[in-house]
């Protein structure tokens, strides 16, 4: 069986957790499903205890390569106040 498509967009995403005060970064084909399922549904072993989640922001890209390597670059940076000024800056995309 062929692909069927040749775009498959993946995003990066920040959610908030109200309940730890923290944030969660990450990278999906489809966030809303991941959201749902896995970091509020108990699926995910790092995010079952914050929730319920929110979504605070996101970025479309062409690849998953692209969304792991800004997703891995904002790990890197180790930064709340950078992640709250992402947020800040840009309204959520997905």
């Amino acid at each position: 069986m062929g692909r069927l498509s040749s775009f498959m967009p993946y995003a990066t995403y920040i959610l908030y957790s109200p309940t730890l005060d923290r944030y969660y970064v990450g990278h999906a084909q489809d966030p809303v499903l991941r959201l749902e399922r896995d970091h509020n549904g108990g699926r995910n072993k790092s995010t079952k205890t914050g929730a319920p989640w929110e979504h605070r922001w996101g970025r479309w890209f062409n690849s998953r390569a692209e969304a792991m390597a800004l997703e891995r670059a904002i790990k890197a940076r180790k930064s709340r106040k950078y992640i709250e000024e992402l947020i800040a800056a840009e309204p959520p995309t997905t």
